[in-house]
Parts: structure tokens; sequence; C-alpha cells
């Protein structure tokens, strides 16, 4: 899988694809050696990888981090990465800049955000300027004090 529309034709045609989290290198590349479609780096690096209880004090940063790592390891594999908590939720603005830091300084082909109805504004502007998101439905683990 190279882009979006690979997964609306796997979609389409009823093709199972397969899908993985992974927050480091020799992860990733062992996940693209296997012939995996897709690596999530998810938030849950934080709790995985840095301890954390929660996902909620995972960085820009720390994803841009976990991400460059997978995309070293998996250079041709789609990767999409989490955008962690009121790192687009505050504003459209902020979510913009956010999501372009990531796709720019990791190469990822698309980012992850939680939510539904209350984020559709930002969804609409991320795809409009160029920016492809995978949404995240059901449980939402940064609405963890929402719950």
């Amino acid at each position: 899988m190279k882009t979006i529309n690979d997964f609306i034709k796997a979609k389409e045609e009823k093709t199972k694809i397969t899908m993985i989290s992974t927050y480091e290198y020799w992860s990733a590349k062992i996940c693209e050696e296997a012939g995996i479609d897709c690596i999530l780096v998810g938030d849950s690096a934080g709790n995985v990888i840095s301890g954390y209880e929660t996902t909620l004090p995972v960085s820009i940063d720390e994803m841009i981090y976990h991400a460059k790592a997978v995309r070293r390891g998996a250079p041709n594999t789609f990767i999409v990465v989490d955008m962690p908590f009121l790192s687009y939720q505050v504003s459209v603005e902020k979510a913009v800049e956010n999501a372009g830091r990531i796709m720019k300084e990791t190469g990822a082909n698309a980012v992850k955000v939680e939510g539904g109805e209350e984020i559709i504004n930002i969804v609409e502007k991320l795809i409009n300027t160029g920016i492809p998101v995978m949404g995240h439905l059901g449980l939402t683990p940064q609405s963890v004090h929402a719950l």
C-alpha cells in the first residue's frame, strides 16, 4: 500500500489488509520484511516505551522521534502517525501546524486523530491542506478522563 487510494481499492475489492503498531526501527524493519501493509506509530508509545499510565503526556516531539525511527526501518511501508492529545483539538491552525510537522519531519503517509463530529472541521482542513487523515472511532484513549 502506497497511497490512500490503495486502501480504497482494497476495500472495494474486499481485500484484507495488515496493520500493526510499532514504535522503533527494528520492529518496523521486521514489519516491512514481512510485508505488513501499514504501520501505525501510535501515541501508545507513551505506555509501551515510556511507561506513562495514559497516552495523555505524549508530545508531538515524542511522536516525531518514534515515527522517524519507524520510517528508517520501513522506508517503503505506508506509515500513519498518531496526533497526540491537544495537538489538534485546540484549533484548526494548531492541527494543521502539528500535522504538517509530522508529515514533513517523519515522511509519514498520513496522520491519525481521535474523535467524531467535534473534529470534522479539523479533518476537512487537514485533507484540504493535502494531509491524509485516518480517523479513530470507538474507544478513544485520549478521552480517558472523560469516559
